[in-house]
């Protein structure tokens, strides 16, 4: 079955995967995903995860994996087509007719791919030679050394008119797959020239991590400043966001994702052990952007310039998220200090000038009033009117009806306020925050703040249960580095335990891109020694991170791991770690459990708390049993 582009990709993103499973498997929510027990094999306790922000399922017992489509096909026993047209009914899709030319698109999409990668390369030893001295040394002076060049794949586009064409056609790749992936442009007479010349150049990757186009920074005074790869069959400049592949898990680690306006800024946040950050590609966020946004974490925090242009993106991409609004889901905003954008403002004063200023990020309602307010006068009973009729005319765009009327009793509720200030001499004084639906003192805020099962009189603290013992994040860090670096010693570890090595949690930002890179590198070619498979990564510029962990004093911290070890005794050893870094996660979301559950003492929180508890024991006793004789320290 041929359908178009982007077809399947739409029904994935609208359907929710916890209510398709959850029909046939009991379901229990931790945190953002759920578990339950694996419907594919036998098994008493869960092992078997379901989350929706990324869409997909995976079983730790059996491995068993797949989105929506592929578990109904499994369980619901229809073929490909009955199920699509089945999931698309749900969500209100049509599922449209078959397209025969789809998978011939779809197969040249993906060469396109390769042609993309290969310019990548390409660009990345440009930034060697001499003519990039200018890209290198605005690198450095943005706070990027040389050892951060290959992590980000910083390039540079040599400013001459044709030498990416003729370098590429030498090794064989047309003008015509040339142009068509945004590297190159016709002029009318059919002569071609380089897209890109005398730029710095930042790769773009798509959700997978696959490098699909290119923002270029001019390094002298010409224009544009940033010039973006042209639309192609890979690339949509509306329906992408730079930093993707990193900040997706980062963002659920973090419990939200940060908005920022360029792509240094966001290299920059990553340097600073701030992975969680994606940049619109030079416009303003698009509907498309921020439903991705809402799939990483339900309210983004836009961290833009202080500056006017700043604060006119802030209120655009406050109006643009309005008609989208749906209960948990918002924007926040913060405004950086100074005119600071986050790149200037590390640099200037630390990442920790950055933490205090995006702390108390301000709601999309106070936003929105007070650009109404900065619009409107108030010192009449007209003036009021209008801004009341704007503040209505806003509300009246969100489609989703209980938000809808939230937000305009707030708004109402505001310019009361303000009456009553210009009735007592206070005329154009902001309202009493006490009054508003959300502020403090307001009817959410009581409702949030009333008295809970287990608290007594007036005081606010719970009757606590004993608090569980801390983590170990650098066990964590130790436990992460062995795993990837006994598979880059055995990689025959990937032949037998790819899905594991694929859904390792890893929350070190640099080893978990090293992993996806061993992942994507198995995925192209199978078979590797360890050799070849150091070789393959380094090109992807991880030298640094392979060595680290190839060395011999680290690889000899890894006993069960070593060169000559027999590979079953190298599995055991693998696998042992590998279940110890899970129990460990658990154990950490367990203690994340105990707190919801000592601050909401809810039936929900109860049960999860339970279900974890149960988890957390029954793999206590399992991990008993480990032989840990290899030395390594779990």
């Amino acid at each position: 079955m041929a359908l178009p582009p982007g077809f399947i990709e739409e029904l994935r993103a609208r359907i929710r995967l916890s209510e398709v499973v959850g029909r046939r498997v009991k379901l229990i929510r931790r945190g953002r995903e759920h578990t339950g027990l694996c419907p594919f094999h036998n098994e008493k306790t869960p092992s078997f995860t379901v989350s929706d922000d990324k869409g997909f399922y995976y079983c730790f017992g059996c491995g068993a994996k797949g989105d929506a489509i592929d578990f109904e096909m499994k369980l619901g026993g229809f073929d490909f087509r009955e199920t699509v047209e089945r999931l698309a009914g749900e969500v209100g899709l049509t599922v449209p007719a078959e397209d025969p030319d789809a998978k011939r698109k779809a197969e040249r999409r993906e060469g396109l791919v390769d042609v993309v990668e290969e310019a990548c390369r390409w660009f990345e030893s440009r930034l060697g030679t001499d003519e990039a001295a200018p890209a290198r040394d605005y690198l450095v002076r943005r706070g990027f050394g040389p050892e951060s060049w290959g992590r980000f794949r910083f390039g540079y586009a040599p400013d001459r008119r044709d030498v990416l064409i003729r370098t590429f056609e030498q090794r064989g790749i047309a003008l015509d797959r040339l142009v068509e992936s945004g590297l190159a442009r016709r002029r009318e007479d059919r002569s071609a020239f380089d897209y890109f010349r005398g730029r710095l150049i930042i790769p773009i990757a798509d959700r997978r991590g696959r490098i699909i186009a290119f923002g270029g920074r001019v390094l002298g005074d010409g224009e544009p400043k940033y010039l973006n790869s042209p639309d192609t069959p890979l690339f949509e400049k509306g329906r992408v966001l730079y930093g993707w592949p990193v900040a997706r898990e980062a963002a659920r680690k973090a419990g939200t994702v940060l908005v920022v306006e360029g792509y240094l800024d966001v290299a920059a946040l990553v340097q600073a052990g701030r992975p969680h950050a994606v940049a619109p590609l030079g416009t303003a966020l698009t509907e498309h952007q921020i439903e991705e946004l809402w799939r990483m974490a339900p309210e983004p925090v836009l961290c833009l310039d202080g500056d006017a242009a700043g604060i006119r993106a802030a209120r655009r991409a406050a109006e643009r998220a309005l008609p989208l609004l749906k209960p948990g889901h918002s924007l926040r905003f913060v405004r950086l200090p100074g005119g600071h954008d986050p790149d200037s403002l590390i640099r200037a004063e630390g990442v920790g000038a950055f933490d205090r200023a995006v702390a108390a990020p301000q709601p999309m309602i106070d936003l929105l009033w007070q650009a109404a307010l900065e619009g409107h006068a108030t010192d009449t009973p007209e003036r009021l009117a209008a801004l009341e009729a704007d503040l209505m005319a806003q509300a009246d765009t969100i489609r989703d009806p209980l938000i809808r009327d939230l937000y305009r009793r707030d708004f109402r509720d505001r310019v009361w306020q303000l009456r009553r200030a210009r009735r007592g001499g206070l005329i154009g004084g902001p309202p009493s925050p006490a009054r508003s639906v959300f502020g403090p003192g307001g009817p959410v805020a009581k409702w949030r703040d009333r008295k809970k099962p287990g608290q007594l009189n007036d005081d606010p603290t719970p009757i606590a249960a004993p608090a569980l013992g801390q983590g170990n994040e650098g066990q964590s860090a130790r436990r992460e580095a062995a795993l990837l670096a006994a598979v880059l010693l055995h990689p025959q570890l990937l032949e037998v335990a790819e899905d594991e090595v694929a859904a390792l949690p890893v929350a070190t930002p640099e080893l978990d891109i090293l992993r996806a890179a061993i992942v994507d590198t198995h995925a192209s070619e199978s078979g590797l020694d360890s050799e070849t498979l150091q070789d393959h990564l380094r090109l992807r510029g991880l030298s640094d991170l392979v060595d680290r962990l190839t060395a011999a004093e680290n690889a000899g911290r890894v006993p069960f791991a070593g060169p000559g070890a027999a590979f079953d005794r190298v599995l055991a050893g693998w696998r042992n770690v590998l279940a110890v870094h899970r129990h460990a996660q658990l154990v950490d979301e367990l203690k994340a459990a105990e707190q919801e559950l000592v601050e909401s003492m809810t039936e929900e929180a109860l049960q999860r708390f339970v279900a974890l508890k149960k988890l957390v024991d029954d793999n206590e006793r399992g991990l008993a049993a480990f032989d840990q004789s290899d030395g390594f320290d779990l």
